[in-house]
């Protein structure tokens, strides 16, 4: 008797209730969401290109300023000497050159009465050349101390905003220096980075002329109010991540993205008659996504799915199940492959009516 309840207790099998639920195909919108770094439209470093003291800061930090608006001035009085000593020398070179072209005159003069010798007149030429070259080196000379008396009064190369100012009034700074930086934020780039696939994903919808318009996401978690285009792409993949780069433009008008910030951004890829099967439906196995298929005698079988988009609760699969099977909707972690099951079905709007 006791072996005989022993055998009815191990052959004995219960039959449990399951949901189960087939995959809906639809058009739907796949929404991939990628770390981005937001750089200003013109972002560059103001940088002192002669040595002296400031003796005027024009602008405050956070300040917008205009394209050749003077931002600080570097006391000038040495270079203004020395634009001084250069436009001294050129006018001594200009003059010992007239001097010397007069002399030249006369000896062709002289030569031409063969009252003096031919070499005379070389050397003439040759002390004409000369000066030449002196004027030459003399008109560089001013110039260049008209650049450097220039370099004295520091101009912004384009409209923008100021940012942090180290040196002060009186402070002593070298050619190099930094002085403070600019930034143009009117509008803003976005790089982030995206895999192989949504690279080629990309491409494909582009070469189809859809549009690439995407959102940004802020760090406090809100939704930019303008929307942005994809730009450009880099010419290769980051051999380390398998990533490449991408840049898209966002509208600045309230100057509330900075340069520096971060974010992220939302790509939204078209999916045309998409197989969504709910995420609850699915377990892994060695990196690869499973369902429990139920056949038509209730039997439960483990099948592979692949997706290709990840939904709210849902994901998109390559269609290797029909819309006809039935998986299993909920219980997936009691059930293993080749239990049989009481099937309950329950509809894809249901399921979703819950969710939202």
């Amino acid at each position: 008797m006791i072996l005989a309840s022993c055998s009815t207790n191990t052959t004995k099998t219960t039959e449990e209730k399951y949901q189960v639920i087939s995959p809906f195909i639809t058009d739907t919108v796949s929404t991939n969401e990628y770390v981005a770094e937001i750089n200003a439209l013109q972002n560059v470093e103001i940088r002192a290109r002669i040595s002296g003291f400031i003796e005027t800061v024009f602008v405050d930090e956070g300040q917008t300023v205009h394209k050749g608006q003077t931002l600080f001035s570097i006391s000038s009085k040495e270079y203004q000497q020395d634009l001084l000593k250069a436009k001294a020398a050129l006018s001594s070179a200009t003059a010992d050159l007239k001097s010397a072209k007069i002399e030249l005159e006369n000896i062709q003069k002289l030569l031409d009465k063969k009252i003096v010798a031919r070499t005379e007149l070389e050397m003439q030429k040759a002390k004409v050349d000369a000066l030449k070259a002196k004027v030459a080196e003399a008109e560089s000379d001013e110039a260049q101390a008209n650049l450097n008396l220039s370099f004295a009064e520091i101009k912004a190369p384009f409209d923008g905003i100021i940012n942090r100012i180290p040196n002060k009034t009186g402070s002593l700074v070298e050619e190099g220096t930094l002085l403070t930086s600019i930034s143009n934020n009117k509008e803003v780039f976005a790089y982030f980075n995206v895999s192989e696939k949504d690279y080629l994903d990309y491409a494909i919808s582009k070469q189809e002329g859809k549009s690439k318009e995407v959102s940004l996401i802020l760090a406090n978690g809100t939704l930019y109010k303008h929307t942005g285009q994809i730009e450009t792409t880099e010419s290769e993949f980051d051999k380390s991540t398998g990533n490449i780069a991408f840049r898209a433009k966002f509208p600045n008008p309230e100057q509330l993205l900075k340069h520096g910030a971060s974010g992220k951004v939302l790509v939204k890829t078209e999916l045309k008659n998409a197989m969504l099967i709910p995420q609850k439906s699915t377990f892994e196995i060695q990196e690869n996504i499973y369902v429990f298929v139920v056949t038509a005698n209730n039997k439960v079988q483990q099948h592979k799915v692949v997706p290709i988009a990840r939904l709210p609760h849902l994901y998109a699969i390559v269609q290797t199940l029909t819309a006809n099977e039935k998986i299993i909707y909920e219980g997936i972690q009691r059930v293993k492959d080749g239990d049989t099951i009481i099937p309950e079905t329950i509809s894809f709007s249901e399921i979703t009516n819950s969710k939202n």
